[in-house]
């Protein structure tokens, strides 16, 4: 064994709240120019991209020092207040503003067990099975794919042949050349839109050694993962085109629609459809024929 060959990094059982708290404010002000803001910009070499320290804690009404020692990590019982003054500074989205006081202010959310198992309502799962022509999944926390319908798997692949702890649409995204092959030109926007998603549950639930375990996983494996996840970019991605290019069909542009439960906000309905009467809705129409067959519902294990 070569002792001067560097020890491999050990993934922390949970997230350090402090570290992310620090992380995305400073990426967010990194992100503002003083002329973003109506200041004034002295000197034509910066030494820290975008905003410094005192210009947002200016803009924001509070003192440097209070928040340095935010940004460091270390605000007590900071108010919502002050978060909010905060978010206008730095114009945070509505995601974005949400994230910030999940990850400043301990809340009742944040104590649930993260790893307590997660139920499909059955109800859920015959609305899918209901939906003729039109592809449904549903995500649980940490993107764990809870259910789906047969013509999910028909575009997407059968994911009743995958062990359970690997039907995860972020591990599926970084790591299965399918998948990309399958996104094509908007597998970017999949991946970004994917680590966004997980970035939120990190701000509710950073002390889930599962989330934990998977993002070190696809730390680790995907070199995009690792680019993006140090972005600390958040944002709820309710709506949108996907261009897919399917093995079978060919090129099909479809609209997908991202709804959370209602009586639980933890999981997330996901349904695609096609411009009615477009050549994407004859290939669905044409894939729904095609007579993939998906897994029971009652055959999908429990996700922790």
């Amino acid at each position: 064994m070569d002792d001067n060959a560097p020890t491999p990094r050990r993934q922390p059982e949970t997230l350090d709240p402090r570290a992310e708290l620090s992380e995305f404010l400073r990426t967010r002000r990194a992100r503002l120019q003083p002329h973003d803001v109506g200041l004034p910009s002295f000197g034509r070499h910066r030494r820290v991209p975008g905003l410094r320290r005192e210009e947002l804690a200016q803009l924001a009404g509070v003192s440097v020092a209070y928040y340095t020692r935010l940004e460091q990590g270390n605000g007590r019982n900071v108010s919502g207040e002050v978060l909010d003054a905060i978010a206008r500074a730095l114009r945070l989205s509505d995601a974005e503003h949400a994230h910030l006081t999940h990850l400043a202010r301990p809340t009742a959310h944040k104590k649930k067990k993260a790893t307590r198992p997660q139920h499909l309502r059955p109800a859920v799962q015959h609305l899918m099975d209901a939906m003729d022509g039109v592809p449904a999944y549903a995500l649980g926390r940490r993107s764990e794919i809870l259910g789906w319908n047969r013509l999910a798997a028909a575009l997407f692949g059968d994911w009743g042949l995958l062990p359970p702890e690997e039907r995860n649409w972020a591990r599926l995204t970084f790591l299965s050349e399918d998948m990309r092959t399958l996104f094509d030109e908007t597998w970017q926007q999949k991946a970004s839109d994917m680590v966004s998603f997980l970035r939120m549950e990190a701000g509710c639930y950073p002390n889930d050694p599962l989330l934990s375990a998977l993002v070190g996983e696809l730390s680790v494996k995907s070199e995009e993962f690792r680019r993006l996840w140090a972005e600390h970019d958040v944002r709820e991605k309710g709506h949108g085109v996907k261009r897919l290019r399917h093995p079978v069909v060919g090129e099909l542009t479809l609209s997908f629609e991202s709804m959370r439960l209602p009586d639980d906000y933890e999981q997330t309905l996901v349904t695609y459809h096609a411009e009615p009467g477009s050549p994407s809705a004859e290939g669905l129409r044409l894939l729904a024929s095609w007579g993939v067959d998906a897994a029971a519902p009652a055959a999908r294990s429990e996700v922790p």
